[in-house]
């Protein structure tokens, strides 16, 4: 092989209070997650939601320490995965494409032209693909290498999803068990597996696959894990009138309070690393609700930042794509998942993948009714501002 870089993907997230509005201002600026029938429109409208949601996502913020710990242990994540490279005899450079902040995408790409790299495998930092996470990033990368003739140059795979790889269940069935184990009662806890929702429609109309490898996931952990615990896996971070999957974090936590449960091991399932749902959403407000449900003993399984095990994993996975056939962005969501919604057509528009896919049947009155939403800050995309 040539000269190997590995890019990994994610969100970004805002490091400091004063960077809220701009991140979101940076997030309602991309067509990617609100499509207009007017672009001219876009820019203003990124401008009002995030006038209009800095607040309380500052109050969020505010709440883990003033910011989102994502970028430094993204850092960590990739200065570990180099060090498991080179002991595997791979010398590699490790690039960060955040879609969202600092470092964003387009950054990491101009390094990678400028560091010569002729072997570049993408590794999207999400063990499950979505639409709303993987899909946009590959999108976006996919514009870029259309429009730049010197990208065209370099050999390049693409990890689609990862959460069925043996090394990452087997990491996430070590920190439940230690969990499991500093109880005085382990065998009666609840494993409650949690992951971010997407609307319905993202399953049902687009055909996410993100549903059916979350539950295969849960499924694979739990088999791996080897104890005889219930568990249950529901949904968060859902908010607005649209359906999201069920059941909802929220819902499914007084539920099994009514049912007598009274310890839960919460599992943040989507994640990898620490960031506002695992910190805020998950530590504050789902522990309050558990508590005041009457759950007595609620305790939540970090995630996996620079796990060994993972971080292992994750350079088996490097190695492996490098030899692998050609994965590219257009044909990992065309052929290998079979998303409706990508590559969009250009008549469609409105939410795309962060949000609601829009079409014809909702028309100018579901526009402005969104847009009532969005000044209100009840909207349907309330939940983008707590990434």
């Amino acid at each position: 092989m040539g000269r190997v870089g590995v890019l990994l993907l994610n969100l970004g997230g805002p490091e400091q209070l004063e960077d809220v509005r701009p991140f979101l201002f940076n997030l309602f600026s991309d067509p990617e997650i609100i499509r207009l029938p007017f672009p001219w429109l876009q820019r203003p409208l990124a401008w009002l939601i995030s006038s209009s949601r800095a607040k309380q996502s500052q109050e969020n913020y505010q709440q883990i320490g003033g910011g989102s710990p994502l970028r430094r242990i993204t850092e960590q994540q990739a200065e570990a995965l180099n060090q498991a490279l080179q002991a595997q005899g791979q010398e590699a450079e490790i690039y960060i494409g955040m879609r969202y902040w600092y470092p964003f995408t387009e950054e990491a790409i101009a390094r990678i032209k400028r560091d010569r790299i002729e072997e570049l495998v993408v590794l999207p930092l999400y063990p499950q693909f979505s639409i709303s996470t993987s899909g946009s990033s590959f999108r976006l990368l996919e514009r870029l290498w259309l429009e730049d003739p010197a990208l065209q140059q370099i050999r390049y795979t693409v990890i689609p999803s990862w959460y069925d790889r043996a090394g990452y269940v087997q990491a996430m069935a070590d920190l439940i068990a230690q969990e499991l184990d500093q109880l005085p009662n382990p065998e009666a806890a609840h494993i409650f597996f949690s992951a971010h929702g997407v609307p319905v429609s993202y399953v049902e109309e687009a055909g996410d696959p993100y549903q059916r490898e979350i539950e295969h996931c849960t499924q694979l952990i739990m088999e791996t894990l080897g104890r005889s615990n219930d568990h249950t896996l529901a949904y968060q971070s859902r908010v607005g009138p649209v359906e999201w999957l069920q059941p909802y974090t929220e819902d499914a936590i007084a539920d099994l309070a009514k049912a007598g449960v009274k310890a839960l091991v919460v599992v943040p399932i989507s994640f990898v690393s620490e960031h506002i749902e695992t910190l805020q959403e998950i530590d504050i407000e789902y522990r309050e609700i558990a508590e005041e449900a009457g759950i007595e003993t609620f305790r939540r399984v970090p995630a996996l930042n620079t796990h060994p095990a993972f971080i292992n994993d994750m350079a088996a996975m490097v190695l492996e794509a490098a030899k692998s056939p050609r994965r590219l962005f257009s044909d990992v969501v065309q052929i290998e998942k079979q998303v409706k919604i990508y590559p969009q057509e250009r008549s469609a528009w409105g939410l795309t993948p962060v949000a609601e896919v829009w079409n014809g049947r909702l028309a100018m009155v579901g526009f402005l009714a969104l847009l009532l939403e969005l000044v209100s800050g009840k909207g349907p995309l309330h939940f983008v501002g707590l990434l």
